[in-house]
């Protein structure tokens, strides 16, 4: 009998235990990143359940083997969320394995998790399918023309209905509305993106977005095609336009190219002036009060494109230039907001502040012009607005806050004074603290508010978490930034990436409020969708209707809903300026490769340092000439910035040079060897044919070695050869000796500074040199560069190239460039030594 009891009591903890897991399997879910992760980047997934059950520990296991390579107990539990009743996020950050893996929690599985250092490669370009698919004018998706009758005045100072020629440009979402405001923000998005991080965009498609290289990156393809919009909307300095059609537009899905909405005057659209007054040709009418919010941005774009183009188009880049200041003088006598106009429904981008594009505007002018009157103005609007107001925010009106996050601050702060450029990060870091205070309290870090776009709002927020690392270097809010990411990718509630069609291999929008995808399957391949909203918000807005069953209700709550539905055009419509947003989020996020990867080697020597990194090395050599060394010293020291001194041991053991090697070193450069007789390695035709023995090249670095002692250097980390010249035997003699082998960065003729007119065609003027350090970086970036002078030169060369450091400098210090000694070059620090 008892035996039989124990049976009783056995069999429900047996079924139990049996039963346990598949609940858990039922009920629980790992949302992850499902684009991948960096090797080196925070790396956290998120579970998530509706039972009660949450995971302890949790291991990787590797996709190919079914071996478990890693296990760990970083799990931090939160509480309710949304559909859920629990969650804990699973840190994984310290494996740093490549490869693809399964996270294993309770029975549970993740989708594949992809870990690698190229996993966002390329995909800044994937997204650009979506901005060439929205153009207006010639339509290259399509192969056809739409809306080119563009169009016909409303509200301007001439008489309404006059025709003005302004097709081009983009269609703002699914509807083929075209607004200045978003469109500004997208040209400076993509220009900036083309700025910043160049190495990572490529040259597939012509200027008219066909297939095809044109020898120019795609990015800036497309900011062109925006600018060249944006011209023709502001075609004179007391003419500004800020919309194309209006709410007429919402009579039926069909193709841009047969755009049948009736505006009275056939294929022709109205154009809104940007008067700065209320406007709406029906029952609703917007709030505007001034014109300044669109100007601003129209300046901020002409002016960093003018600084793109100036030395591939410089006719180009002067008409730019020309545009933004007179956008910016139209927004300066029109302080206030421009919204945009309805007509038949009371939505219209409801914009609040200016002060913030008009900030942007006059800190992009200083840089141009080094006009410091519009440093002061920045620095003014600035003050005015330190944080972006939706951010610690629940709520806000349609696009009421606009921009999203302020790239003003990030311009000020790269070229404003120190402490102006310290209140800048500040107030960068009290909208992330605003955003934190509300996001460290759920399991997905979510401060962003579900209002219309909050995909928009979390690309941005995530962008200024990037700006903020990169000026500051404090890693305060890595994790949340990239949970802001990774949220965009599918670590979320629905386990879905808002990104239309990236990545291919996994779940993202299928059947989105668009045309194009409704009525001819065609994808929308790269566009952002809105994203999630308020159930409060989604059960309110006017014509919202599903058209197919929802396969993510389990995941619907409340307080938060998304629909992969065409009749969704709340949280499921593509946005040209969320996409671009997010075009430059993706080049940021992908020039985070560790920095190993991007450093470039030539013949065993490091000729540069990470290209994702926008810092310079200046390297000046020397041996028999230092006439150069008072100018340069002063030049460094009035832009308060520090180079490096590869010198010989001749040049140390002059004694004429004595005090200049000393204020230099006491001035914090760096001093370091360049051989002690200036030796010729190997040959100049054939450079595997050395010159010299290793007995020869050891002696003659001890004694370069002996004449820096005398001046307190100690041995340094790296050697700078002479000549320039060497070869992978070089490079492992060098290893051997415990330093790391440099050279210059080869694309610009700074090295031929040295060169005097008798040499004939081998001589450089100044200019010459001068042109070609900036002709490159408009083409290629100096991001990383070692750029190489000579601290000093033969007397017959009369046309000194240091006398223009000090504009060299500060010409590249506007264009966003840091200067630091080779040893704080990124991507340098830990180089290999070769042995």
């Amino acid at each position: 009998m008892r035996r039989f009891l124990l049976l009783l009591l056995t069999v429900p903890l047996f079924s139990f235990a049996i039963l346990k897991p598949k609940e858990t399997e039922k009920n629980s879910w790992i949302r992850i990143n499902l684009l991948g992760y960096q090797t080196h980047s925070v790396k956290v997934a998120v579970w998530v359940t509706k039972g009660s059950v949450v995971p302890k520990s949790f291991e990787l296991v590797n996709k190919g083997t079914g071996r478990v390579v890693y296990r760990s107990s970083l799990v931090k539990a939160f509480g309710s969320y949304g559909p859920f009743k629990a969650g804990a996020r699973l840190d994984f950050s310290e494996f740093k394995k490549k490869g693809r893996y399964l996270i294993k929690a309770e029975g549970v599985s993740s989708p594949e998790v992809i870990i690698g250092d190229q996993v966002y490669n390329h995909m800044a370009d994937f997204a650009l399918k979506y901005m060439r698919q929205q153009r207006s004018g010639f339509n290259p998706y399509l192969k056809d023309s739409c809306h080119v009758q563009d169009g016909y005045t409303m509200y301007g100072p001439m008489p309404d209905s006059t025709h003005v020629d302004v097709s081009g440009g983009w269609h703002d979402a699914s509807d083929y509305l075209q607004y200045s405001t978003t469109s500004a923000n997208a040209t400076y998005h993509l220009l900036a993106a083309y700025r910043d991080f160049p190495q990572v965009f490529g040259d597939q498609y012509a200027d008219n977005g066909l297939e095809g290289k044109n020898g120019r990156a795609d990015v800036l393809d497309e900011a062109n095609w925006g600018l060249k919009w944006l011209l023709k909307m502001h075609p004179q300095k007391d003419w500004l336009f800020n919309q194309i059609a209006d709410d007429r537009d919402h009579s039926g899905m069909r193709l841009p190219t047969k755009d049948d909405a009736d505006y009275g005057k056939g294929k022709e659209r109205p154009v809104y002036f940007a008067n700065g007054k209320p406007q709406g040709l029906g029952k609703f009418h917007n709030r505007a009060t001034g014109a300044a919010s669109v100007a601003g941005k129209f300046s901020s774009a002409f002016a960093l494109g003018s600084k793109i183009y100036k030395q591939q188009e410089p006719e180009y880049a002067t008409l730019l230039a020309d545009k933004a200041l007179s956008a910016y003088a139209f927004g300066l006598a029109r302080p206030g907001t421009q919204q945009t106009a309805p007509m038949r429904a009371p939505y219209f981008y409801e914009e609040d502040n200016w002060t913030d594009d008009m900030e942007l505007a006059a800190a992009e002018l200083y840089g141009n012009t080094l006009d410091r009157s519009y440093l002061s103005e920045a620095e003014t609007f600035a003050a005015q607005e330190s944080v972006t107001p939706w951010m610690g925010a629940d709520t806000a009106r349609h696009y009421q806050w606009y921009p999203f996050h302020n790239f003003g601050h990030y311009e000020l702060a790269k070229t404003a004074e120190k402490e102006e450029s310290r209140k800048m990060a500040l107030n960068y870091k009290t909208g992330l603290e605003k955003v934190w205070n509300k996001a460290k309290l759920n399991v997905f870090y979510r401060g962003v508010p579900f209002i219309w776009c909050s995909n928009n709002l979390t690309a941005s927020f995530t962008i200024q978490s990037f700006l903020y690392h990169k000026l500051t270097g404090d890693k305060t809010f890595e994790e949340l930034g990239q949970s802001n990411f990774d949220w965009l990718f599918g670590c979320n509630p629905w386990g879905t990436s808002f990104v239309s069609g990236l990545p291919q291999w996994a779940d993202s929008p299928q059947d989105p409020h668009s045309a194009f995808t409704h009525l001819n399957h065609y994808p929308v391949d790269g566009g952002l969708v809105d994203g999630p909203v308020y159930g409060s918000l989604y059960k309110n807005l006017i014509g919202i209707k599903l058209y197919e069953p929802d396969e993510y209700e389990k995941f619907q709550s409340d307080l938060v809903v998304y629909h992969d539905d065409y009749g969704d055009y709340s949280s499921n419509e593509p946005t040209m300026d969320g996409t671009a947003s997010m075009i430059y989020l993706l080049a940021a996020f992908d020039s985070r490769e560790n920095s190993v990867v991007n450093r470039v080697m030539e013949e065993g020597a490091m000729v540069r340092g990470d290209t994702s990194a926008k810092k310079i090395a200046l390297v000046f050599t020397g041996d028999e000439f230092a006439d150069g060394g008072p100018a340069i010293s002063e030049a460094l020291l009035r832009q308060g910035i520090k180079a490096s001194f590869f010198l010989t041991g001749r040049f140390y053991s002059e004694p004429q040079h004595k005090n200049l090697i000393i204020k230099l070193k006491k001035n914090g450069n760096l001093m370091g060897p360049h051989s002690d007789q200036h030796l010729l390695y190997c040959d100049w035709k054939n450079r595997d044919s050395l010159l010299v023995s290793k007995e020869t090249f050891a002696k003659d670095l001890e004694e370069n070695y002996k004449a820096m002692a005398v001046f307190g250097i100690e041995k340094p980390e790296f050697f700078l050869p002479p000549y320039e010249w060497y070869n992978k035997t070089i490079a492992k003699w060098a290893g051997e000796e415990g330093l790391s082998l440099i050279n210059f960065t080869p694309g610009t003729r700074s090295n031929a500074d040295y060169t005097w007119p008798e040499m004939g065609s081998r001589y450089r003027s100044s200019k010459e040199i001068y042109d070609s350090i900036l002709n490159y970086e408009a083409s290629n970036g100096l991001n990383g560069f070692i750029l190489l002078l000579h601290i000093g030169t033969d007397p017959r060369r009369k046309d000194k190239f240091y006398n223009k450091l000090s504009q060299l400098i500060t010409e590249l210090k506007h264009k966003g460039y840091q200067f630091v000694t080779i040893n704080k070059l990124p991507g340098l620090s830990g180089v290999p030594i070769l042995k």
